[in-house]
Order: C-alpha cells, then sequence, then structure tokens
C-alpha cells in the first residue's frame, strides 16, 4: 500500500504505523485521516498482523493535531465533507485503531511532544512508551476552540484534575512525561533512542499469543468502560463462553503440555 503521509510498514506479525509530516509536527490532514482509516483496514483484515506500533517521524514532534492551514483549503474541505456525507462522521473519527473498531493490540511509540488533536493517539492505546523529552499539552482553548473530545478519552485513564490543566490551561503549562508516567498517562519513560527498541520488544512478546485471544481480550475491557460493571461482566462472559469455540484454547493447552510454541489460528475482522 502506498500512502504519502504515512508509512507502513509489516514485518514478524507487527505493523508499524508512522505520521509522517515531520516538517508540520506531524499534524494530521483529511489525506491522513484517510489513509489511517485504510491501514486500519488493513490490520483488521490481515491476519499475519497481531499488533501495531504507532509513532511518528522525526525527533520533535509525535502530532500536534489537526493541521490547520489543511482544514482551510478547499479541496481538504471538499474531502471532510465527502466523508462525513458516506460515514456520518468527522474525517478526525477515524484516527485510531478504536476510532476504526480494530481491536488489535496497540502500542504507541511517542517520540516528542503530543498537542491537541494528537492526544486521541494516546487516549486510545493500549501500551505506551514515551521519550523523555515529551511533552503534553492542548492548546483549543487558547485560539477559542472547545477542548472536549480529546479530553473526554483521557478521562476514562488518568485522574479528571489532569485532564483539566490539559484542557483548560490551554498549553501555558505542559505535561512533562515524567509527570505523564506519574499520573498513569503513559507507561514507561526512556531515553529517545530506546523508544522504538523497547516498543518492538513488547509488540514481539504481543506477537507470540493467541491473535483472537489478544483482540477479544482487548475489545472487552474498551467496550466495559461504556457500560455499568454488571452489564460489563456478562458481556465479557458470554465472550469468554463463545470463544470456547476458537482452536487457541485447545492448542493453548497442548502447546503447554507438549512444551512447544504453539501454532495459532490466524485472527481477521472486528469480533
Amino acid at each position: 500500500m502506498n500512502f504519502e503521509t504515512i508509512l507502513y510498514d509489516k514485518q514478524d506479525g507487527v505493523a508499524t504505523l508512522t505520521l509522517n509530516r515531520p516538517e508540520r509536527h506531524n499534524a494530521f490532514t483529511v489525506q491522513m485521516a484517510g489513509e489511517l482509516r485504510q491501514a486500519w483496514e488493513d490490520v483488521k483484515q490481515d491476519p499475519e498482523v497481531t499488533c501495531v506500533i504507532v509513532t511518528g517521524a522525526g525527533e520533535k514532534a509525535f502530532c500536534t493535531g489537526m493541521d490547520i492551514a489543511d482544514v482551510a483549503s478547499g479541496t481538504a474541505r471538499e474531502e471532510s465533507e465527502r466523508i462525513e456525507r458516506e460515514t456520518g462522521k468527522a474525517f478526525y473519527h477515524f484516527l485510531t485503531a478504536i476510532h476504526n473498531q480494530c481491536w488489535k493490540p496497540v502500542i504507541t511509540a511517542v517520540n516528542g511532544m503530543v498537542n491537541g488533536g494528537g492526544l486521541h493517539f494516546i487516549a486510545d492505546s493500549d501500551i505506551i512508551v514515551c521519550a523523555d523529552h515529551a511533552t503534553f499539552f492542548d492548546t483549543h482553548v487558547k485560539v477559542g476552540l472547545i477542548s472536549g473530545l480529546e479530553p473526554v478519552g483521557l478521562a476514562r485513564r488518568i485522574p479528571l484534575e489532569q485532564v483539566m490543566r490539559l484542557a483548560l490551561l490551554g498549553g501555558s503549562e505542559r505535561m512533562s512525561a515524567q509527570q505523564a508516567l506519574a499520573c498513569g498517562l503513559v507507561g514507561e519513560v526512556l531515553p529517545a533512542a530506546d523508544v522504538m527498541p523497547r516498543a518492538r520488544e513488547l509488540a514481539a512478546m504481543l506477537a507470540e499469543h493467541s491473535p483472537t485471544a489478544l483482540a477479544r481480550s482487548k475489545r472487552v475491557i474498551w467496550q466495559s468502560l461504556d457500560k455499568g460493571l454488571r452489564v460489563a461482566l456478562d458481556d465479557t462472559f458470554q465472550v469468554i463462553k463463545d470463544h470456547i469455540a476458537c482452536p487457541d484454547l485447545q492448542e493453548g493447552s497442548m502447546a503447554f503440555v507438549e512444551k512447544r510454541k504453539p501454532k495459532w489460528v490466524p485472527y481477521r475482522g472486528g469480533d
């Protein structure tokens, strides 16, 4: 697949998706959103892909949100309107795996600053490895916009006071990588040179496990956040019962007994 605004590579069961507009701090455009939508669909349908690493190009920024210059252009506006007519959603609702109902695990390797709409990728990530120079902030209110979608997602991950600081201070103060680690926004903080090797190490660990079990585990956990506890547990138990029919259940047990690596069935789709 050939893309202009992202890099997309697949190797050893791991897809790597790189936001590739370093000259614009990897700000996303309507075109990038469309390319991300295609990439996530390919991730869903490719049975060889078990998990995904998402990162940004360059050393300064992971993603600084929506590129306002792009949105203001006539071509981008027409494409944005077309996407909304076809899907009923704005183009920026197709950035992340969660947006695209892709349940394969996502490791986000934060290589630099994250602003505004870039926080979508953080809010929707499963595992986050962060460079020690990275910062997190949100400038929506600074330019008169509502800081809403990203903070609502973040409020399911970190304490409300930390969300409010990001949303209301408008970037006047930035959350450091160490502060992000302390409040649980990221899982690890490392020197910049170690971020991608660590992300690949984690991805290799994930790729050893049942792709179906991984995806279904992720799905029930994320979907539980939209439900009450009792409903979430009942729905999860139903998924567990349905999973009994998956060949991986028996294969995993047999491989353990026989002291060998399991041979998992391929997994595709969003279930």
